[in-house]
């Protein structure tokens, strides 16, 4: 996003009243941020749910917002910190899908937050010595399938996962409900560093934010959002662990949980997630593998790369996208191909021509596309 787009895109979120759902009505019927602000009120008011209160906060608190928008656009990139609004091609494509995602993120790291395969693993910060053992082992017998790991940062099972993670060397990624500038707790910054060069740190939260309890929780739907599967290693029957799970579980993401003593307190937590049936039992990495169908993924891929390959500099970056889609299932329908490859309906249709043209995709009666072997 232009430096002149993300000032007015950081404005939107400064202004009072105006929530995530708010802000992507009024860009999508605006067509920038920046247009927002331009906008005349008699157009404002013709857009469903902007009424004059609306308007005359926006034409009232336009300078503040700006003005501390110029701050924080000046302070990210004194200190590195990528700001990702909801329409950036950077921003994680898995938030999008979900109704009270941010829609500005504060970024530092260098992994792909679109990378193939992103899970969560969450549990107590009374971790035993079993949910030690069992999420190193986790971490370790993810290695083979190139699997970002995110966690938040927290004591227990959070910062075990993430340390596991850097000494296996996969990237991880920390959620925090602090501002993009500290680290909490201080005492995990030593790891929180060596995650800027091996996955990064996120947070919906502007610089200068203290972790205060309703932020925890907020942060728990961006850890359950982002990933394709939320792992709960130990937790208590009452604890913000089964908030994040009853999330994951609530925005149709898959939860897996591992089975624990029936003695032990921090396994009644997920004990129970399996009794209701709001987990999958966690018993080996291959349970995860066979849930997600990583398996028939990769098998595909395989058969498909050597039957359809193709030089990725010929295609632009929604091409490609819809290509990636299709070398892993061949064919789908119009509507599946657009939410899996985050390509708007209105856009793909060209897409697809594009590439039909190319000799690479066919068109099939109702709205299927079939990838072609070259």
């Amino acid at each position: 996003m232009a430096e002149e787009q993300i000032l007015f895109a950081v404005a939107l979120t400064k202004l009072y009243g105006v929530g995530s759902q708010l802000t992507r009505l009024l860009v999508s019927y605006c067509g920038s941020p920046k247009a927002v602000f331009e906008t005349p009120p008699g157009k404002l008011e013709k857009i469903p749910g902007v009424g004059t209160v609306l308007i005359r906060r926006i034409a009232e608190g336009k300078r503040s917002a700006l003005l501390q928008a110029e701050e924080i656009v000046k302070r990210a990139e004194e200190e590195d910190v990528q700001l990702l609004f909801y329409t950036s091609p950077k921003y994680p494509d898995r938030l999008k899908q979900i109704a009270d995602a941010p829609t500005l993120l504060y970024y530092r790291g260098n992994v792909n937050l679109n990378q193939r395969r992103i899970i969560s693993i969450v549990g107590t910060r009374q971790i035993t010595s079993y949910g030690q053992t069992v999420t190193e082992r986790i971490i370790e017998d993810l290695k083979p399938y190139n699997v970002v790991v995110v966690s938040g940062l927290a004591y227990g099972v959070d910062v075990v996962a993430h340390r596991a993670a850097l000494q296996a060397g996969l990237p991880t990624i920390g959620v925090m409900a602090t501002g993009p500038e500290s680290v909490y707790p201080a005492v995990h910054r030593k790891y929180a560093e060596r995650m800027l060069s091996q996955g990064g740190l996120l947070t919906e939260n502007s610089f200068g934010t203290k972790p205060d309890a309703p932020r925890f929780p907020a942060r728990n739907r961006i850890i359950a959002g982002i990933s394709d599967c939320t792992i709960v290693v130990e937790a208590a029957l009452k604890s913000g662990t089964l908030i994040t799970a009853d999330i994951a579980h609530g925005y149709d993401k898959e939860v897996m949980a591992v089975p624990g003593n029936i003695t032990s307190p921090v396994s009644e937590g997920t004990n129970y997630l399996i009794k209701s049936l709001k987990a999958v039992a966690y018993t080996s990495v291959q349970d995860l593998v066979e849930l997600m169908n990583w398996d028939l993924q990769d098998e595909a891929e395989t058969r498909f790369k050597a039957k359809a390959s193709f030089d990725a500099s010929e295609f632009n970056e929604e091409e490609l996208k819809v290509l990636h889609v299709l070398q892993q299932s061949k064919e789908e329908h119009m509507d599946n191909l657009s939410w899996k490859s985050q390509v708007p309906v209105s856009a793909l249709a060209s897409v697809l021509l594009s590439l039909e043209f190319k000799g690479i995709v066919k068109a099939k009666p109702g709205k299927r596309f079939e990838l072609l072997a070259s």
